[in-house]
């Protein structure tokens, strides 16, 4: 015997079950042409990217400065038009002279350091000379101290005569220490001279600032008359790119992305300069040197690219797309076929279910009533759409990788070349749409 509660249930279910068909009846015989858009199952590259957004950077930038302090007199001529001074955007070779401090101070510092090297130099050869007297002294006062000693044993010279050939001879022996001392004192003042003079001669040739390197001058940040400071460091006066053939984009990654990111890894960027133009660029570094900006965690990670034609302009905002994974001939559909669902009435009837024999199942089973949404779908299991007819009818597939605009099919039903549903444009019957309860105007005669 069927209980009270189940009774009550079936009736509600035969009741829903009515309805439900009522609504394809009614539904399923209205009168209304459909025409799907559609578009076709085909073969082709697809790729899963991770977006970011960076800046364009020359690959080596040298910050040229200004080892000595003083005015900018005047600047280089450009290589290119020797006519114009250098200025933003000239191309140097390394020698270039790319400005020149006023030399004024500097060029009397090395006179002044000459004139004490030459006086140093004076001093040593007067102290050679001063030596090689006492050591002379010293020869003739030793023969003469040997005499004296030969003779002491004759009684022939005095007490007075042998004190003073012998003071006389100490004396000469005792100078040549000091005329050797002398010597080196002058000599070491010679070398404290000279280093002075190179010091001021290469303060001097400092205040022709030239080009270190071959490149593009990005920014020149004096002008002539301004007095530059170098003290306890040099003041940038031109900031120059090494070589603007090649590029570098320092991208910010999202601590959730980065761990797809590898070096090597292809990478498609965008500027806005040329909207409709692709760039190609590969992972060159992943800097470890996390940022933090209100609570996200994001890596620079630098692209290197060639940029052959000078199109592309450093610190340019680029729009980027790492290349996680790729397939160079996929079976791709449009995304919106997977996402586009028919109303009931479109689906061909052999593939429409049965609401009532659904519900009386799951009674049976359960003793409850599930509806369970037509949309929940299992892990990369989706469905497609095809027409049939005036219908149309699903095909079941297993998707894989999507770009957001295409989706790979990776196995199922769906064959190459098969058209797929991706929307639909309904035109409705308006032979009569008036309301007939409307009141008519009347008509002229």
């Amino acid at each position: 015997m069927v209980s009270r509660p189940v009774t009550i249930r079936l009736i509600m279910v035969v009741f829903a079950a009515v309805g439900i068909s009522g609504y394809f009846y009614v539904f399923g015989h209205k009168e209304q042409k459909s025409k799907f858009r559609t578009a076709i199952a085909s073969r082709g590259e697809i790729s899963t990217t991770i977006h970011a957004t960076g800046t364009i950077e020359p690959e080596e930038v040298i910050d040229i400065g200004a080892q000595v302090a003083g005015m900018i007199q005047e600047f280089g001529r450009d290589p290119k038009n020797p006519s114009a001074p250098i200025d933003y955007g000239s191309q140097v070779e390394k020698g270039t002279i790319l400005a020149r401090i006023d030399e004024s101070l500097y060029r009397a510092a090395v006179k002044q350091a000459t004139a004490n090297m030459n006086q140093a130099e004076a001093n040593v050869r007067q102290a050679e000379a001063n030596l090689r007297a006492i050591k002379s002294k010293l020869v003739h006062t030793k023969r003469d101290w040997d005499r004296v000693q030969r003779l002491v044993t004759t009684k022939a010279l005095s007490d007075l005569d042998i004190d003073t050939a012998k003071n006389a001879f100490e004396t000469a022996e005792a100078g040549v220490p000091a005329g050797e001392a002398a010597v080196e004192a002058a000599q070491k003042s010679v070398e404290v001279c000279r280093a002075t003079l190179e010091t001021a001669q290469i303060n001097l040739n400092y205040c022709t600032i030239t080009s270190p390197v071959k490149g593009v001058i990005v920014a020149r940040r004096v002008n002539i008359g301004q007095t530059v400071v170098a003290s306890l460091s040099a003041p940038s006066l031109f900031l120059l790119a090494k070589d603007l053939t090649r590029l570098q984009i320092w991208a910010s990654v999202n601590e959730a992305d980065i761990g797809h990111i590898l070096p090597g890894q292809r990478v498609r960027f965008q500027v806005a300069a040329y909207p409709e133009e692709q760039f190609y660029g590969k992972v060159l570094q992943i800097r470890l040197d996390a940022t933090m900006n209100q609570n996200v965690v994001t890596y620079t990670v630098v692209i290197g690219t060639d940029n052959p034609k000078g199109r592309l302009l450093p610190y340019m905002t680029a729009t980027l797309d790492f290349e996680v994974e790729r397939r160079a001939s996929a079976l791709r559909v449009p995304s919106a076929a997977l996402r586009w669902e028919p109303a009931a009435y479109q689906v061909a009837p052999e593939f429409r279910s049965n609401p009532l024999k659904s519900v009386l199942n799951q009674v049976e089973s359960s003793g409850t009533v599930t509806i369970e949404s037509s949309n929940e779908q299992k892990h990369k299991e989706g469905r497609v759409w095809v027409e049939d007819g005036q219908f149309v009818r699903p095909l079941n597939v297993r998707v894989g990788m999507s770009d957001g605009l295409v989706t790979e099919i990776v196995s199922g039903e769906l064959q190459e070349g098969t058209p797929v549903v991706v929307g639909e444009s309904t035109e409705e019957n308006t032979a009569d749409s008036s309301n007939p309860f409307a009141p008519k105007l009347p008509t002229k005669k």
